[in-house]
């Protein structure tokens, strides 16, 4: 039996869906029998317990460190003063770095890994290192390009990247150059380029067996509409949804139809604006075949979201990575991009210069962008089918590969 340790970074949900992913391609690339470990905490931890309700004891709450939020995204300024103070129920951060090492330490000692891999929690990777045990470091970022802003946060960009040098391979979840996405998120010390491998999106490549045409697909159809996604964790779905509004209070947005994905699951969320005004559940709405403007939905199903993909003109997102590859490399739709983070800005500063979307720094700017999007549509439908030929998906299975390479070779 092979031991593997999996440690999931519980920033954002991107981390988690991965190693998900990933954790699913082990089981049919690697033939031993395998005792799988996870590790994580927050919501990562609560999804962990509910989809492995049966390996309770293999799932390991470890408090990582993350940022501290604010109202668009990670606050900056309580981040930095939570290094020496405790802020927002959050003990100061050099303690917390000390506790988490220490609970890791022990499920490495008691557990004796054969191989662990790492989706953004790179304290394992030391850990991992100081004991000789081969491990995996999965990322799409590596001294990722600041703002003027930000430039004051390069000395922790370096210590960050010395530790994820400690890994034994480098996983970039994107397509080898030039049809990297994560490109301007990556600047490879010297010392760590012969580690790199890029494996390839993480996409979910199971195939989706369609069932019986839902209330909400029969009301999308034959219609033209933008799909708009909050992703994230709280404070960036949060912040997503409050730029998305002050675009749909624009008068120019008002025959311009829209579906609003929430990615919470909350029936409640659940609603129809119809070009009347009035309001309406989803079947209320398919039954008296009401002329919608807007359509509110918490979470889409599988089907449901391979459905308004595949029926949307462009989609509206904040520049995450993982959904940017889905819909841009997948689905071959322009993207229009208002980022939350420097993270979010690189990537949508890439689409943008290879013609695959357009960045906005500011919602006024949007009706422009829809504008120009469908004004120049050939074009960036013939710039997007180019980059999806060469899109690779299976980010997931590659690294199974290496991860069975490395176990075949300490045998």
């Amino acid at each position: 039996m092979l031991k593997i340790g999996e440690f999931i970074y519980p920033w954002g949900s991107g981390h988690y869906s991965r190693m998900m992913r990933l954790n699913d391609a082990l089981a049919i690339e690697i033939k031993d029998e395998l005792d799988v470990h996870f590790s994580s905490k927050d919501h990562v931890y609560e999804k962990l317990l509910k989809k492995f309700p049966d390996k309770k004891e293999k799932i390991h709450e470890i408090l990582m460190p993350t940022p501290i939020d604010g109202k668009f995204g990670p606050s900056i300024s309580k981040s930095l003063m939570n290094i020496l103070l405790p802020v927002a129920n959050n003990p100061p951060l050099i303690r917390q770095i000390i506790n988490y090492l220490r609970e890791e330490r022990k499920l490495y000692n008691k557990e004796k890994f054969d191989l662990v891999i790492n989706d953004g929690d790179m304290g394992s990777n030391i850990l991992a290192n100081n004991r000789n045990i081969p491990s995996l470091f999965v990322t799409n970022q590596f001294r990722p390009k600041l703002y003027n802003s930000r430039s004051y946060l390069y000395p922790s960009l370096i210590f960050i990247a010395k530790q994820i040098n400690k890994a034994t391979k480098i996983l970039v979840a994107d397509s080898p150059p030039p049809y990297t996405m994560c490109e301007y998120n990556l600047n490879f010390i010297k010392e760590a380029e012969e580690k790199v491998v890029y494996v390839g999106h993480f996409t979910n490549n199971n195939k989706i067996k369609n069932k019986k045409e839902t209330d909400l697909e029969k009301l999308v159809k034959n219609n033209e509409f933008g799909y708009w996604m909050r992703t994230g964790n709280k404070s960036a779905n949060d912040a997503t949804g409050e730029r998305y509004n002050e675009v749909f209070s624009k008068n120019e947005m008002i025959k311009e139809k829209r579906i609003i994905s929430h990615a919470r699951n909350e029936s409640s969320i659940d609603l129809v604006i119809g070009k009347n005004g009035k309001k309406y559940s989803i079947l209320d709405a398919l039954e008296k075949k009401i002329d919608w403007i807007q359509i509110d939905i918490g979470f889409l199903s599988e089907q449901e979201k391979n459905t308004v993909l595949n029926l949307c003109k462009y989609a509206v997102v904040n520049g995450s990575h993982t959904v940017m590859g889905e819909i841009m490399g997948e689905k071959a739709k322009p993207i229009i991009g208002i980022p939350i983070h420097d993270e979010n800005t690189n990537n949508i500063r890439w689409a943008d210069e290879k013609k695959l979307g357009i960045l906005v720094s500011k919602t006024e700017q949007v009706v422009g962008a829809i504008s120009k999007i469908k004004e120049n549509y050939e074009i960036f439908e013939e710039n997007l089918n180019e980059f999806s030929k060469n899109f690779v998906p299976n980010g997931a299975e590659n690294s199974a590969k290496i991860a069975n390479q490395i176990l075949e070779e300490k045998r």
